[in-house]
């Protein structure tokens, strides 16, 4: 192989690289800001949760419609992999335990509840 087809193969393979991170991050961005609270990690986990959720979203369209392909750089692409995203942020959340919180005991959750309203009229004292 001669180094110009090497270069070439190089240019091309961290084109490829760049796009998908720019196009996970986006994709992770809007996933997180269709989903409403608090979400987990930084930039990082944005971008992998992003560049995941483009394999997922585009895959199951790819699954489920016959003969259709889906590059992820393109309208019906971005949406599906927002909504793979959206899937991977959904049970984060559901197995993180984010949805649901167990039963307390009253005394605990009375001794929370003080402790709030003392957090609370600290904050309009001030």
């Amino acid at each position: 192989m001669a180094d110009s087809e090497f270069m070439t193969i190089v240019e091309q393979s961290v084109h490829e690289l760049l796009v998908w991170v720019g196009f996970g991050t986006l994709v992770g961005l809007t996933a997180k800001a269709i989903m409403p609270g608090r979400d987990p990690g930084g930039a990082l986990a944005t971008m992998m949760m992003g560049i995941a959720g483009s394999v997922i979203g585009c895959g199951l369209v790819m699954f489920f419609v016959d003969g259709t392909r889906v590059s992820p750089i393109s309208t019906i692409g971005f949406c599906a992999a927002t909504a793979g995203a959206f899937l991977l942020l959904f049970f984060y959340r559901l197995l993180a335990g984010s949805f649901f919180v167990e039963a307390e005991t009253s005394e605990n959750w009375l001794h929370r509840l003080r402790r709030r309203r003392r957090r609370y009229a600290m904050l309009r004292d001030t």
